[in-house]
């Protein structure tokens, strides 16, 4: 018999096992670096909904009434991410707002949190001129009525601090648990809200699909101003607590109408030729002006379509501008939300 096919049947496991690679090899092979944070496939985040990539043509669905040729269409592809549910509402930010103020107040001063990161109620009375606002200014943000509602009154600085926060508090528990870190939360981009918004159906006028506001039993399907001095037609004078209206396809509220939102990118005329096709996104910090997306409870229909550009400048805040964030898939492919 061959010497050599007489191997102790312990040898033979071993490369049995070895070469269908279970276990790790001798020492001095490259076997990967040990002991890291375990990471299960990515769970979606808590109030978060999977928005599955793909591809979709970004840009206007309807006519450019206003002749600004800032939005013609372009076919770009969008990789998998996860955006809020709904807007960040009044008690979420507050939530923010008791973290800050225990943890920070030293750190950041109290002047700071106050008037960078704290709601500014006073959008309610300078946003309108001749407009009784102050019952709005005193308990929008404060009274547990509206705790449901989308916090306004933010700026883009301070969304973008939300954010940061919201990560670092997440990822402070995954610590505690020994769990790897989560991606960061942040502003969705401006092709990312656009996509999200459109809910999979390609070219669609709204976030339901269109070409219509109301639906088959004459119900708005959206927080807006129907017409002239008409602003209660929807149900709501202002806005909506979130999730009032149906969502879209991939289960987003108030994509358009309620408040406008906060987008990550810088606004640019010549954006849509200019960006890439992939995952297409436009930082610049010395721009002040930042993409602002979906209409809100004062804006007309046309600024509720998916394709409608908008922009406020970073360090102004509105009683009609709100936010929602947004996270990446990691370690999947491009559909694995649908799976």
């Amino acid at each position: 018999m061959n010497k050599f096919l007489v191997l102790p049947l312990v040898a033979i496991s071993a490369l049995i096992l070895g070469g269908c690679g279970f276990g790790k090899g001798p020492q001095g092979d490259l076997v990967g670096a040990e002991d890291r944070p375990e990471f299960n496939p990515q769970e979606v985040p808590y109030g978060m909904v999977p928005c599955p990539g793909g591809t979709f043509h970004m840009g206007q669905t309807d006519q450019d009434i206003s002749a600004s040729m800032v939005n013609m269409n372009k076919q770009v592809t969008i990789a998998g991410f996860y955006m809020d549910e709904t807007e960040i509402t009044n008690n979420e930010y507050r939530q923010f707002m008791n973290a800050i103020r225990q943890d920070s107040i030293d750190v950041l001063g109290e002047e700071y949190v106050m008037t960078e990161l704290y709601p500014d109620t006073t959008v309610w009375v300078r946003d309108f001129t001749y407009h009784m606002g102050d019952p709005l200014m005193e308990y929008y943000y404060t009274h547990p009525a509206f705790d449901d509602y989308p916090v306004v009154g933010v700026d883009w600085f301070a969304a973008k601090y939300f954010c940061n926060w919201r990560t670092k508090n997440k990822n402070a528990a995954n610590e505690e648990a020994g769990l790897a870190p989560t991606p960061n939360f942040r502003l969705p981009s401006e092709a990312e809200w656009e996509y999200a918004a459109r809910g999979g159906r390609d070219l669609a006028t709204y976030p339901w699909g269109g070409p219509y506001l109301r639906n088959s039993k004459g119900c708005m399907l959206a927080n807006f101003k129907p017409g002239r001095g008409d602003y209660a037609s929807d149900g709501y004078a202002y806005t909506s607590p979130v999730g009032a209206f149906f969502p879209n396809d991939f289960g987003l509220y108030d994509m358009s109408g309620n408040v406008a939102e906060w987008c990550d990118d810088a606004y640019m005329e010549a954006s849509v030729p200019v960006v890439w096709d992939m995952n297409p996104t436009n930082p610049d910090d010395n721009e002040p002006r930042k993409v602002v997306r979906g209409g809100s409870w004062k804006d007309i229909a046309y600024f509720l379509e998916t394709g409608t550009r908008n922009f406020e400048y970073q360090d102004s805040s509105r009683s009609f501008i709100g936010f929602r964030t947004a996270m990446i898939q990691i370690g999947m492919g491009t559909n694995s939300s649908l799976n």
